[in-house]
């Protein structure tokens, strides 16, 4: 049987490698081309690699396969030239070899996600062009990462192609000035990317590994250019880095989520801390701090053990609210107020939220009555928590502490 995890994370990773190559050739009016040519290498995958199990070298096979197709396309477009328009004529004429080596993928990937971030597109447009062509994220992936549904996120994709299509080439030059104004909505792809892997949409996963890597390869890879500045690069790469370095102690034996206070600190990636301490120094010589300095500077908290870290975050969350307001860094807050100062203040401050179709909203709440040791309302919300939880992880989570709460009755 073939691994149908591995093969995921395989396809995963090389969708955008072969999509952001294929554009250099085709132009980002035939994107739709580059699609086709990688749907028909993983299609052709699938089929061999059911019989002989996976390569050794998959990644050199997928790519080799579309190098092939690519070849093929072109001798169609060669054979029937006098049949289809002058423009594909005249690329046919002009036929370039490939060869997809590692330099090509990153000079690619550099230009098109700079070039799909773009200021003609709304925000929402840009995340799901770039979390499609990107990150490769199916259709359902993009609308749970941006709260939507995949009609709308099909309506988005679809715009988006057909606003870029009239750029002929990924090769496009982009001014200094292009790449530091499309540097942050390139930074929230990124990020979000990375948030798909720490907390998987997906019910097969709690956390998709690969996915935190491959964020974590292309913030760095940004913060190596000159185009722009880096200092916010480096920030979300601290963060990063200490999201990451806790990874491991999110899960327990047998796979379920495990909450902050009930992780194993030993097991906490030390080297990986370090690293986000030496990327955050580096960010601290820019001068404007970003929300990522200060949501990198809580997470720094979050792996240290001294006394008043809690009110350090609980003051941090206040700036990084007044940068830029959501419900998640809200929530957040109310849970700091709670360790810093007391759950009393908490409760008030978190019942004025009124997120009453978030799951995790009834989760705060429970946890900061369990806090103040009201076990019935901890119940009470733990049991509205039930009622809208979608994923099995979280459902388990939420029963365990359920039955620990109604074991104090």
């Amino acid at each position: 049987m073939i691994d149908q995890q591995k093969l995921s994370e395989i396809f995963k990773t090389e969708y955008s490698n072969l999509i952001a190559v294929l554009s250099n050739y085709y132009g980002l009016k035939d994107l739709q081309l580059a699609e086709d040519i990688v749907s028909e290498t993983f299609l052709k995958a699938m089929k061999a690699w059911s019989h002989k199990g996976i390569p050794q070298y998959p990644r050199a096979w997928l790519r080799k396969v579309a190098q092939n197709h690519y070849y093929e396309d072109y001798r169609r477009q060669k054979n029937f030239k006098d049949k289809i328009s002058n423009e594909v004529a005249t690329r046919s004429e002009e036929f370039e070899s490939i060869e997809i080596t590692e330099k090509l993928i990153e000079d690619s990937q550099l230009r098109m996600i700079f070039l799909l971030c773009n200021p003609e597109l709304n925000r929402e447009a840009q995340l799901c062009i770039a979390l499609r062509i990107l990150c490769g994220f199916s259709t359902e992936e993009i609308a749970k990462a941006l709260l939507s549904n995949k009609e709308s996120v099909n309506k988005k994709l679809y715009r988006a192609k057909k606003s870029l299509q009239r750029r002929l080439s990924i090769e496009d030059e982009l001014t200094a000035s292009d790449y530091q104004d499309r540097l942050d909505n390139v930074l929230r792809v990124i990020y979000l990317l990375f948030n798909e892997g720490y907390y998987s949409s997906t019910d097969e996963e709690n956390i998709r590994n690969e996915l935190c890597w491959e964020a974590m390869r292309l913030g760095i890879f940004l913060s190596n250019q000159r185009h722009f500045e880096v200092d916010h690069v480096q920030a979300l790469i601290a963060l990063m880095c200490f999201q990451a370095s806790r990874l491991k102690a999110r899960q327990s034996d047998g796979g379920g989520d495990l909450l902050y206070d009930e992780q194993d600190q030993s097991q906490w990636d030390q080297k990986l801390i370090q690293k986000g301490i030496q990327y955050l120094k580096m960010a601290s010589k820019g001068e404007r701090v970003s929300k990522y300095h200060l949501e990198a500077t809580i997470a720094f908290w979050h792996t240290q053990d001294q006394e008043g870290k809690w009110d350090q975050i609980f003051m941090l969350y206040n700036k990084l609210l007044t940068i830029e307001y959501s419900p998640i860094i809200a929530m957040n807050r109310s849970y700091a107020l709670a360790k810093a100062q007391s759950p009393q203040k908490a409760i008030e401050e978190a019942l004025k939220l009124e997120l009453q179709d978030n799951v995790h909203y009834f989760c705060l709440l429970a946890e900061l009555y369990r806090m103040d040791q009201n076990i019935d309302l901890e119940i009470n919300n733990l049991n509205k928590a039930l009622k809208l939880v979608k994923k099995e992880n979280e459902t388990a989570l939420i029963q365990r502490k359920l039955e620990i709460a109604l074991s104090k009755v």
